[in-house]
């Protein structure tokens, strides 16, 4: 099976009320990871590679990773670009072979953002290429993307009636209170919010930084129409903390098969984790 678009996905967990799992990858480990947690669950999976991911690995060796993975597997797997921040990146990213880009727009004014993403859809469109696009400014760190929380801003329900209406985006990432990292706290998500902007705009809604966040929100903001769900910070937890056990009671161990290997195995459980959260097992 060749990669698919996002919005293919998105499609079904929409008819299905589910949402589907986007796991960012930056190596061989995590993407083999990835792929063993969906077949496990039966689940379909997106695969998502940051700007921090691709200047890591390469972007021909994270395509190379995603098709081959996605060839040896049953389940639907597509390989989605994470916070791209320029026209000339997500093109690039669609040539390269992506078959779904995040054009992230945030930081401009939302006539600018709106202009950016329609730029993006002519390309994308024209090669079966599905479109994210983000408005309001999520905090935290990712990569190479920042926002500190002075700076966080949470959707406006009607400017997202806008910007969906003028643009035509597949799906659309939104901040209602969640962070990309590490939280220092519980998160504190605005259902409310979150439930006006879904009332408003009829396509998937996107959850970025929701590693940390309760299970219980997860699936409230679910059944309050998020269909795509990001996590990161999640799986380098367990893979680092996996890594670091086996050096820990091993000082002098110099495999790294015998280091990478407990870190896979540990990201899988994770992984696994989610998608029976995100109610996608069994669904590929």
């Amino acid at each position: 099976m060749s990669l698919i678009p996002v919005t293919d996905l998105l499609e079904r967990a929409e008819v299905g009320g589910y949402a589907v799992g986007a796991f960012n990858c930056n190596n061989m480990e995590i993407v083999q990871a990835i792929i063993a947690a969906a077949e496990a669950e039966n689940a379909p999976v997106i695969m998502q590679a940051s700007q921090g991911a691709i200047k890591y690995a390469g972007i021909d060796y994270i395509v190379a990773m995603a098709q081959l993975a996605a060839e040896n597997t049953h389940v639907p797997v597509a390989l989605h670009l994470d916070h791209g921040t320029s026209f000339e990146q997500v093109v690039q990213c669609i040539r390269a072979g992506f078959s779904s880009v995040m054009i992230d727009g945030s930081k401009l004014p939302l006539q600018e953002n709106i202009a950016l993403t329609r730029r993006v859809l002519d390309v994308a469109r024209a090669v079966g290429v599905s479109v994210e696009a983000e408005l309001g400014k999520i905090g935290g760190t990712e990569d190479d993307i920042a926002v500190s929380e002075r700076e966080a801003l949470f959707t406006d329900p009607e400017e997202a009636a806008i910007f969906v209406r003028e643009t035509g985006v597949d799906a659309l990432a939104i901040a209602v209170g969640t962070a990309h990292g590490q939280y220092k706290g519980i998160p504190k998500l605005d259902f409310p919010r979150l439930e006006k902007i879904k009332s408003i705009v009829k396509i998937p809604i996107v959850l970025h930084g929701s590693s940390g966040v309760p299970d219980d929100a997860i699936l409230l903001a679910i059944r309050l129409g998020v269909r795509k769900v990001n996590i990161d910070t999640n799986i380098r937890e367990a893979f680092v903390d996996a890594s670091r056990q086996v050096l820990d009671a091993n000082p002098g161990e110099i495999d790294p098969r015998k280091v990478l290997g407990p870190a896979r195995e540990a990201a899988t459980r994770i992984i696994r984790e989610k998608i029976r959260l995100f109610g996608s097992s069994g669904k590929a």
